[in-house]
């Protein structure tokens, strides 16, 4: 196990960071608990500095940083996230960000993540953290202790182990994918990606838009009224109390509710599906109020009606698959990183603006995506490798 020290204290945590702003770049990772609350609660911070800071070949100094300590304030690791001069290094960051984000409003910059970067350079779709330890730093984790409660205290043994091995392979992971974008030029690639990342579009749910993330079977407009409104009162709760969305009323109750459209609270007292904490005053009156905004809604929503594809374009989409499979095996990158197959289908029924078509991607595959759309290429079987044929 690496060496390592608690911080407790803001004193502390302000020495270490400015330590950091001395050095190139910092490995942070988080442990957090988002099962009894809304919004993710912060339990512990994970920092490593890199071999140079110390001399030593086991790498530089690593902290666990306490953030329920009674005596410890965030200031100096927001004052290290504003810092130029350091790149923070996280692995799969977007959870990371969000908790920073929703507590204090800001972004670490500049930022890596070293699971977008090993994407671009070849590892796979979604590749996890054990994977890069296993192929890059040559050794192995113990997850054991990826599940357990983060908010007790004192935390064990394997659980500081596990945390603190976060982010001190996290530095060999780093510097090779480094060393391997500055050798394939494919930088700028990771930089896209990353300014999604920091965007704060991201991170933010809006109640007005909460029921497009409900599944229905059903189109019916003032139906679709009445899950708008549900959803909206449900995430408005959920967010001002801090509780989980599940704690109010659960997708299946939802959609029930507004199927059976509830008038009075004995009415929902005959729901299957809402459970006891639903069934509370201020969650009842609010369901009820929702439901009957929703049947009052003037502009109820209303999808838009299943279109069949044109004939020639299922055959195009096929085609822009084999396309996307030929490129990403010639560049190495994640095919889903380049492209997702509704976007494969919407290039074939003409749309484009999507994200294939632009940056980077457009660069690997887009460009030659819209010139086999336009038939200005074609595409050959040589054994077993896809060729561009040029038709014009």
């Amino acid at each position: 196990m690496s060496e390592f020290t608690t911080i407790t204290t803001t004193d502390a945590l302000a020495v270490f960071c400015e330590e950091a702003k001395a050095q190139p770049y910092v490995t942070i990772d988080t442990e957090f608990l988002r099962e009894r609350t809304f919004y993710s609660r912060l339990c512990l911070i994970q920092m490593a500095l890199p071999p140079s800071s110390t001399g030593k070949e086991t790498g530089g100094p690593a902290v666990l940083v306490d953030p329920l300590a009674p005596d410890l304030s965030l200031e100096p690791l927001y004052d290290l996230f504003r810092h130029e001069g350091t790149v923070k290094v996280f692995h799969a960051a977007r959870q990371d960000l969000e908790i920073f984000f929703h507590d204090a409003g800001i972004f670490p910059s500049p930022l890596f993540d070293t699971q977008i970067a090993a994407m671009v350079c070849g590892f796979g779709e979604q590749v996890g953290y054990e994977t890069l330890v296993r192929k890059i730093a040559k050794d192995s984790l113990d997850k054991s202790s990826r599940f357990t409660d983060w908010s007790q205290r004192p935390l064990s043994k394997a659980q500081q182990e596990y945390a603190i091995a976060d982010v001190t392979h996290l530095r060999a992971i780093y510097e090779y994918l480094r060393a391997q974008l500055d050798k394939t030029g494919r930088g700028p690639w990771v930089s896209e990606e990353i300014a999604v990342l920091v965007d704060p579009e991201t991170y933010i749910t809006r109640p007005a838009d909460a029921w497009q993330r409900v599944r229905t079977r059903t189109n019916s407009p003032r139906f679709l009224a009445v899950v708008r409104k549900l959803a909206e009162f449900r995430e408005e709760y959920a967010q001002s109390r801090n509780v989980p969305r599940s704690r109010v009323f659960k997708d299946d109750a939802l959609v029930e509710l507004a199927s059976t459209r509830p008038q009075t609270e004995a009415d929902l007292g005959k729901s299957r599906l809402l459970m006891r904490e639903g069934r509370r005053p201020e969650i009842a009156q609010g369901i009820l109020a929702a439901v009957k905004a929703g049947l009052e809604d003037p502009d109820p929503p209303r999808l838009p009606k299943e279109t069949h594809n044109p004939p020639g374009n299922a055959a195009l989409g096929e085609l822009l698959r084999v396309l996307l499979k030929a490129k990403a095996e010639q560049t190495g990158v994640a095919p889903k990183l380049i492209a997702t197959t509704s976007e494969l289908d919407s290039i074939a029924q003409g749309d484009r603006n999507v994200p294939a078509l632009h940056g980077w991607r457009a660069e690997v595959f887009g460009q030659d995506a819209l010139r086999l759309a336009g038939g200005e290429i074609a595409l050959s079987a040589e054994g077993g490798a896809i060729r561009v044929v040029e038709l014009v």
